[in-house]
C-alpha cells in the first residue's frame, strides 16, 4: 500500500493529512506556524508532526510516497513561493527544496487555493468535469481554475487573482495597491463595508437593531441571514453583493468558458441566497453561450479542501 501526505500551511496554523492511495484521510493533525522562528523549524516540525501520525496510524514512513503542500502566494513550478506575504520566509523562497530534504520524499508545492480547486476537481465537485473553476470567498476572494483537468499557473504562478481583477475605475483602496478590486467588494470584508456604508445612512431597520448600533460588531453571516428572512436593507445588499460577483465571474466565463463554477469559503455557507442572484445578474456580463449547461456548485470537502487538495497535486502522476 502506498501512502500520501498533504499539507495545509495557515498563517496561523498547518494543517497534515495522512491518505491511502485513493485519497481517503486515514488521520489529521494540526499544529500552530508560528513562522517567525524560521522555515527550518517549521518544515522540521511539520514532519516530526507527520511522523506522530504516522505511529498513530500503524504506517511505516518508508510507506509514503510523497508529500504536497499548499501554501498562501504564488508558486512556480510546484517548487518556489515568489511572495510569502504572510510569512517570515523572504520571497523566492524554494518549499519543495527545504521539505524534500527535511522529509527525504518527493515534494510538490502549490498556491493554497489552486490546491483546493484541484482537491475539487479530483475528490470533490468538480468530479467528472475537465473545465472547472473554484471561487473561495472569505476574507479575500480567488480563484483556481482547471483547463483540462490541469491547474491554470502562469508565467508567474499569479493566475486566479481574480480578487484582483478591477471593476470600478475609483474604487476602494485594496491592499494589493490597485483601486476598485472585486476583493474590496465581493468578500466578507467587503460586504460588512458595505453593510456599514449603508447603516451610516439608514438606523431604522433590523441589522442595526441586531447589532445595537455598534458598527464594529457587523458580520457578513448576519447581513446574509436577514435577506433570507426578508429584510429590506440586507436584501439591497446581497443584490450589491451579487451584481459585483456577477461582473467578476462574467470576466471568467467569457474567457474560460467552464462547465461549473464551485463556490466555496466561509462567505459561501450562506448557499443558495448568493447563486440564485449571481445567476439573474450574469446575463448582463456573460455571453449567453457560457451560460448554456454551466452548473453552480458548492464545495464538498469544506475543512478537508486544503490537505486533500494538496494530496491530489501528489497522487495523480
Amino acid at each position: 500500500m502506498k501512502y500520501f501526505v498533504g499539507i495545509d500551511i495557515g498563517g496561523t496554523n498547518v494543517e497534515i493529512g495522512l491518505s491511502d492511495n485513493t485519497g481517503k484521510i486515514l488521520g489529521k493533525k494540526s499544529m500552530k506556524t508560528e513562522s517567525k522562528k524560521g522555515a527550518e523549524d517549521t518544515f522540521n516540525r511539520i514532519w516530526k508532526k507527520t511522523q506522530e501520525l504516522a505511529k498513530d496510524l500503524e504506517i511505516d514512513i518508508s510507506e509514503i510516497e510523497a508529500i504536497g503542500m499548499g501554501i498562501p502566494g504564488p508558486v512556480v513550478e510546484n517548487s518556489i513561493v515568489k511572495i510569502a506575504a504572510n510569512f517570515s520566509w523572504g520571497n523566492d523562497f524554494n518549499a519543495k527544496e527545504l521539505m524534500e530534504r527535511v522529509s527525504g520524499k518527493l515534494v510538490k508545492v502549490e498556491n493554497d487555493v489552486k490546491v483546493i480547486s484541484l482537491g475539487e476537481a479530483l475528490f470533490g465537485a468538480g468530479r467528472g468535469y475537465k473545465n472547472s473553476i473554484t471561487i473561495p470567498i472569505g476574507t479575500g476572494i480567488a480563484a483556481g481554475i482547471i483547463v483540462d483537468g490541469k491547474i491554470v499557473n502562469g508565467a508567474g504562478g499569479i493566475a486566479g487573482e481574480f480578487g484582483h481583477i478591477v471593476i470600478e475605475k475609483d474604487g476602494y483602496n485594496c491592499g494589493c495597491g490597485l483601486k476598485g478590486c472585486l476583493e474590496t467588494y465581493c468578500s466578507a470584508t467587503g460586504i460588512v463595508r458595505e453593510g456599514k456604508r449603508r447603516l451610516s445612512e439608514d438606523k431604522s431597520g433590523r441589522l442595526y437593531e441586531c447589532i445595537a448600533g455598534d458598527l464594529e460588531k457587523l458580520e457578513a453571516k448576519q447581513i446574509f441571514d436577514l435577506a433570507k428572512s426578508g429584510d429590506r436593507l440586507c436584501n439591497e445588499i446581497v443584490d450589491f453583493f451579487a451584481e459585483k460577483l456577477a461582473q467578476g465571474i462574467g470576466v471568467l466565463l467569457n474567457l474560460l468558458n467552464p462547465e461549473v463554477i464551485i463556490l466555496c469559503g466561509g462567505v459561501a455557507k450562506a448557499g443558495d441566497i448568493i447563486v440564485e442572484r449571481v445567476k439573474r445578474f450574469l446575463p448582463k456580463y456573460a455571453l449567453g453561450l457560457t451560460l448554456d449547461n454551466l452548473v453552480f456548485s458548492f464545495g464538498e470537502l469544506e475543512e478537508e479542501a486544503g490537505i486533500k487538495g494538496a494530496i491530489a497535486l501528489v497522487i495523480e502522476k
